[in-house]
């Protein structure tokens, strides 16, 4: 297999039928192609009219010998044909118009008018020596005139909207029908090959494009418009060649395929044998044409009837512009060249076992493809991969290719079994939509069973409990289990199976069992607290932290006093479980709390402290006995000063503990003066504790009481640093005080300022204002007479005769209802006299 062979760009099929039935018997010579039906000229005379498939739908006898050529007019109505004997006949073929001439020589060619349907276009012409133009006239006359002559035999003829092109001895012209004057005339390359042996082809690409094939020698010319300027004597149009390239055999025959060429080559070789030049098989190639050369696409040999006789001259290649259909045509045989569609690129692909490429393929035109199938190319690369031993990579691509086929999904797992690769398919087999057959799972089950534990285990916890029957499978495991009972990992699976079983409790036992992570879990998603009632030691056991935080968020489930009665025998574990508590609420196990002081005392020392301190229900006689028999100093001290013994709190750290920052912490706290004599009286004998006296005492005492009780010759550590920090702390003190005396002026001025600002302002008196004495309205109903009224900062107004005279020679009235405010905001702002 050549994996870098190409893809063949054409596929062929002989031309059967009726052509197969007229070739047994006679020669084809020529046939022209419309997009209706097929014309074929034999050597005997006979012209065929014949459907695609090449069935015979109608004969006409011509002439007794050679049939030269055939031309059809657009519509397929009219046709022309020419004979080796001169005769030329035009006519319907479904109408009764006619015309017939025999010349004196052959006629090797004849082109009727693109548009000879329509009146003003009956023309047609032919050629032997002269290239006649036949134009019908006045009375339905033909009338002939020469369009050239005297350079030998017309060769070919190619007729395209208004423009003649044909090819003689000397090379190939081309007419413009409308002017009546030649445009061009394309001499030939190769003058010493036989124009009868190896013939010039022509071929419209478009109205504009005429592409010319003689000997090796391919040409692309392009008509074009002549500018205004250079007209003169000129014609208006002129031709420049665009492409000019040579092949490596003979040309045939050319016809365009898109902005490529496709060109039959007549091709000889030196026979192996005789070592004799003789006829190979034709070849049909794609060319690309480039500025200055080509580039082949494509190309293949064909083999033809009767090839090893051919001239080049017995092959022509005719095409059909609409479908992209080639005819070969050849004295014994018809074969039609077609593009590859997808179902023959698809069929390329299988035949290179290419099937990735062709299953994509098919997806894409999975509207336009109708020899495939998706499915069964599918199938076909499964059992490919199968072949070829790669087991997972078919097993994979089963999920692609089975979909939601529950039959073929079966018929594969079967044929994995026979090959004992069930383990291969296991991760892909559909679990939801579709759902196979449980004897499917339990057979791949089983199979894991025997050689895989892990993998069994996988494909237990991956699976749904409900694809398989959960009772065969739990028995085939407790059978394995009585071989290897302390396999952990059939243990777990069996838990599992008894989860999916809804046997929770046969569960919850293996996960204990094993310490299994999954436990707690297992209790939350199946709410089994009441199986666990007896098994919270095992719990704590195994990871107290989840386990109490388990038992503290479902205390309605299992309630606290449970759990402290299940641990009773576990103080460490009951510590646990009451600390956690307690950090949650202190006022929930408030009955405990006398138990967590010897819990504490005895598991978890350095939270004791804390626990006293938080714990507003916890006996404190009980907690002094416990910690002064164990001799817990900080706790004692915190105890003794918590029941009002701070001096013996203050001793017991003076004496026991012998720390002097903390005796002098703990006076700042009790904010006690015996405190700090005492502390001082202690001291007094100790330059250690003198020192730690006087560097924080500052702040509390004044050092003075301290130092005057210094003994005289007392050495004391670091005395003057103390001294020095001393001053510090007391210059510090009075920047304070007098730092905050500006602020506390300032602010007094500034709000002084704001009082009189404020008292300053007028108040609005009206009717609806009434005296706060006799409770009549402030301004009396008639304005002209004289009143007198007094309104207070208070905003409470009397009239002048209601307020009651101050017995104090002060100018200062103030209100009567606000005077317990002395000199407050009921102060007389206002005295209004009319």
């Amino acid at each position: 297999e050549d994996e870098s062979e190409e893809e063949p760009k054409l596929k062929y099929e002989r031309l059967s039928n009726g052509v197969t039935e007229i070739l047994q018997k006679d020669a084809a010579s020529c046939m022209t192609v419309h997009e209706k039906f097929l014309a074929l000229g034999t050597h005997y005379g006979k012209v065929y009219l014949l459907d695609v498939q090449g069935n015979i739908t109608q004969k006409f006898d011509v002439s007794p010998v050679k049939i030269n050529q055939i031309s059809l007019d657009e519509s397929g109505e009219h046709m022309g044909v020419c004979s080796e004997d001169g005769k030329v006949q035009v006519f319907g073929l479904y109408s009764a118009e006619e015309f017939h001439e025999t010349f004196d020589c052959p006629i090797k060619i004849v082109a009727v008018h693109p548009h000879f349907v329509r009146s003003h276009f009956k023309q047609f012409v032919t050629g032997g020596k002269k290239l006649l133009l036949y134009e019908r006239g006045w009375m339905n006359r033909w009338k002939p005139s020469v369009l050239h002559e005297g350079e030998g035999n017309i060769r070919n003829v190619k007729w395209r909207g208004h423009l003649i092109a044909w090819a003689n001895n000397m090379g190939v012209k081309i007419l413009d029908m409308i002017s009546k004057q030649r445009i061009t005339n394309v001499p030939r390359d190769d003058i010493s090959l036989r124009p009868d042996m190896y013939p010039c082809s022509l071929c419209w690409k478009d109205n504009l494009t005429l592409i010319i094939g003689w000997g090796n020698s391919v040409k692309i010319c392009s008509v074009k418009e002549r500018h205004a300027s250079e007209m003169r004597d000129l014609p208006n149009r002129y031709v420049e060649i665009v492409f000019q390239f040579d092949t490596e055999f003979y040309i045939s025959g050319l016809a365009p395929l898109c902005d490529q060429l496709v060109i039959l080559s007549y091709v000889k070789e030196i026979s192996e044998k005789t070592e004799v030049e003789c006829c190979a098989r034709p070849r049909l190639d794609i060319i690309q044409p480039l500025p200055e050369s080509c580039e082949e696409i494509s190309s293949d040999a064909l083999t033809v009837r009767g090839f090893q006789e051919n001239e080049c001259r017995d092959y022509h290649l005719e095409y059909s512009e609409g479908e992209s259909l080639f005819y070969i045509i050849s004295p014994r045989d018809v074969v039609v060249a077609k593009e590859r569609d997808q179902d023959d690129h698809i069929d390329w692909l299988l035949e290179k076992k290419k099937y990735e490429e062709a299953l994509m393929a098919a997806e894409i035109s999975q509207k336009t493809i109708k020899k495939h199938k998706i499915l069964d190319i599918g199938l076909a690369y499964i059992n490919h991969l199968v072949e070829k031993g790669e087991y997972d990579l078919a097993a994979r691509k089963c999920q692609k290719i089975l979909g939601k086929n529950t039959e073929l999904w079966e018929f594969e797992v079967y044929k994995f079994k026979e090959i004992g690769q069930l383990k291969a398919i296991s991760p892909y087999l559909p679990r939801r939509d579709p759902v196979l057959k449980p004897l499917i799972y339990e057979m791949v089950l089983h199979e894991f069973l025997e050689s895989d534990y892990e993998g069994f285990a996988t494909l237990i916890k991956e699976w749904p409990g409900d694809l398989y029957n959960n009772t065969i499978i739990v028995q085939a495991v407790v059978d394995h289990l009585k071989k290897d009972p302390q396999n952990r990992t059939l243990l777990r699976t069996l838990a599992e199976l008894y989860t999916y079983d809804q046997r929770y409790s046969r569960a919850l036992e293996i996960y204990l069992t094993l310490r299994h992570k999954d436990v707690f879990q297992l209790i939350h998603k199946h709410n089994l607290f009441s199986s666990i009632r007896d098994k919270i030691v095992l719990l704590m056991d195994f990871d107290s932290e989840k386990a109490v935080d388990m038992l503290l968020d479902n205390e309605d489930k299992i309630s606290i006093d449970r759990v402290v009665e299940e641990l009773e025998n576990r103080p460490e574990l009951q510590h646990v479980y009451l600390h956690k508590l307690f950090k949650r609420d202190h006022h929930k196990g408030q009955r405990y709390h006398e138990k967590q002081i010897s819990l504490y005392a005895e598991y978890d020392r350095p939270n004791l402290l804390p626990f006293l301190r938080d714990s507003t229900h916890c006996p404190l006689e009980k907690a002094l006995e416990i910690c002064q028999q164990r001799n817990f100093v900080e706790e004692t001290v915190y105890l003794l000063s918590r029941m009002g013994n701070s001096r013996s709190a203050l001793k017991m750290i003076m004496e026991e503990l012998q720390d002097v920052d903390k005796a002098i912490e703990f006076a700042k706290e009790q904010d006690d003066g015996e405190l700090w004599e005492d502390l001082i009286l202690y001291s007094i004998d100790k330059p250690p504790f003198i020192t730690g006296l006087l560097n924080n005492i500052g702040t509390h005492v004044d050092p003075i009481l301290l130092i005057h009780r210094i003994k005289e010759g007392m050495e004391i550590p670091n005395l003057r640093d103390s001294l020095v920090k001393i001053l510090q702390d007391y210059n510090l003190q009075i920047l304070l005080r007098e730092g905050c005396k500006k602020i506390l002026v300032a602010d007094s001025l500034s709000l002084l300022k704001k009082m009189h600002r404020t008292q300053m302002k007028g108040v609005l008196v009206d009717e609806e204002n009434i005296c706060e004495s006799c409770l009549s309205p402030i301004l009396p109903s008639d304005a002209s007479k004289p009143f007198n009224v007094v309104v207070f900062h208070c905003r409470h107004m009397f009239h002048k005769e209601c307020l009651l005279v101050s017995n104090t020679v002060s100018p200062v009235q103030f209100c009567n209802i606000c005077s317990a405010k002395h000199r407050g905001p009921g102060s007389a702002i206002l005295e209004m006299k009319k």
